[in-house]
């Protein structure tokens, strides 16, 4: 069995070889290798970067102060988290070696990861449900979805993320290989987590998504071309391009992520004929996602466009422009 292993495994990643059973770091990396690295390390400081800007924008203009962006703050908040201490870890030490020798190391890296990664999930799932009583049932939208509902809605979603995330490490369902004893209770373990953390919050935001667009399309043909509907229509269509940009910013995490997930579950049931370097790339294709979403808000939001001048050309620090009307 072992041979057969190490034929399966050896040098399919530019950055380690194998030394008699232990995968370790080669100590004369090639240009492929440092070349990686390089991406990789860019890919982190822009992820950074991105959801920093993200995070100073809603804090600093008050126009930006509204509920749906205190979610969206709740998001960059782990997407910046990702950057910052889940990029670097497995940069450092990498899905590769973790798949074969699980440690403390792996297993404080896994533990960030499902945290963080099930954060935005449901970080997302709460937009969908902001948007649904923004779009759907506007007369009643600030009554339901107040300050305190926003803040049960983030805390819920970090709380149970990481209960998750600490919950996986600590019964030790995290690692990536397993011996054929317990293999079925991983298939088991693994799909049920997989359907609870991603396929149905997935699902359910697809639904009401489907919901507001037909809502959506529902107003624009009953909003009439006098007077006094003028300012129904305007707040109509701000609504609509909000739930327009977030649904983008699903689109996006969906097509992340989605790859990811399917090799997670179908991974116990091939794990003798996958190669590793496939899941280390499914799972940077899932991380990218946290560099993306600071892009979409500056190219639906032109609010966000200008924050992000007035933050990038350090204008915010010549004056108090806490009160600027964004445009």
């Amino acid at each position: 069995m072992e041979p057969e292993l190490t034929n399966i495994y050896t040098n399919i990643h530019p950055c380690y070889v194998l030394d008699n059973t232990t995968y370790i770091f080669t100590s004369n990396p090639s240009i492929i290798c440092v070349t990686l690295y390089v991406f990789l390390g860019l890919l982190c400081v822009c992820t950074i970067c991105g959801n920093l800007l993200v995070i100073i924008s809603i804090i600093y203009f008050k126009q930006l102060h509204i509920h749906t962006n205190h979610l969206i703050l709740s998001l960059a908040v782990a997407d910046i988290l990702l950057g910052v201490l889940v990029f670097p870890l497995t940069m450092s030490f990498t899905i590769f070696s973790c798949w074969h020798h699980e440690g403390l190391f792996c297993k404080i890296r896994d533990c960030f990861d499902i945290t963080l990664s099930i954060t935005s999930i449901l970080n997302l799932f709460c937009i969908s449900m902001d948007r649904y009583y923004a779009v759907c049932h506007p007369l009643t939208y600030r009554s339901k979805i107040n300050d305190q509902v926003i803040d049960i809605m983030i805390m819920v979603s970090w709380g149970l993320a990481a209960m998750i995330g600490i919950g996986n490490t600590v019964v030790g369902f995290t690692r990536g290989k397993c011996e054929e004893s317990c293999l079925m209770d991983a298939v088991i373990w693994i799909t049920v987590s997989c359907i609870f953390a991603f396929y149905i919050p997935v699902i359910i935001m697809i639904s009401v998504y489907l919901r507001i667009f037909l809502v959506a399309q529902k107003q624009v043909r009953s909003i009439q071309s006098t007077a006094c509907t003028m300012s129904g229509s305007i707040v109509s269509k701000r609504e609509r391009k909000a739930t327009k940009t977030l649904a983008t910013v699903m689109g996006v995490f969906i097509l992340c992520w989605a790859p990811f997930f399917i090799y997670v579950i179908s991974q116990p049931l091939i794990y003798n004929v996958t190669q590793i370097a496939v899941r280390e790339t499914l799972n940077w294709i899932a991380l990218l996602n946290s560099l993306l979403n600071p892009l979409i808000y500056a190219i639906f939001y032109s609010r966000f466009r200008t924050a992000y001048r007035l933050i990038i050309t350090g204008k915010i620090f010549q004056g108090d422009f806490t009160n600027t009307q964004l445009f």
